[in-house]
């Protein structure tokens, strides 16, 4: 779990990233980021739903899917295919090579950063975005 003033770094530097790029933080994207910090995992679109109806009066599927693509689109999160769910990215966004490790047991998913996948693109191409998943067991349930 994520301290409270750790959130409210994040998300004021996401407001920022977001004014940089001309685009709107608005309230749902921010509550929505900050549910995902929150829960500090991958997180399923639903669980966010179910966790934004108290506060927002319950917004429609396709608002938070909206939201999300947003929130993705700017590096803000990034989707963990294999659970179809969305976790917080905690790294630098230009060019950010994801790699995710994921517990076929409990579900828990850690990003690392992927440093050597950058040096095998073909020559000219650009990478905007990449997502690498492993899938095994982690410590805590291997012990």
């Amino acid at each position: 779990m994520h301290r409270p003033e750790n959130i409210s770094l994040r998300i004021e530097a996401a407001a920022q990233l977001c004014r940089g790029a001309n685009e709107r933080f608005t309230p749902l994207r921010e509550h929505v980021f900050e549910l995902i910090i929150q829960d500090g995992g991958a997180i399923k679109a639903y669980d966010l739903l179910d966790r934004l109806k108290p506060e927002v009066g319950s917004p429609k599927p396709p608002t938070v899917y909206r939201a999300l693509d947003f929130l993705s689109k700017m590096g803000l999160i990034h989707r963990v295919e294999a659970l179809n769910a969305f976790i917080a990215c905690d790294h630098a966004h230009d060019g950010h090579l994801a790699e995710f490790f994921i517990c076929e047991d409990c579900s828990k998913v850690e990003e690392r950063h992927a440093h050597d996948h950058a040096d095998c693109k073909p020559d000219g191409f650009t990478i905007k975005r990449s997502i690498v998943e492993h899938y095994g067991t982690c410590a805590a349930c291997i012990a």
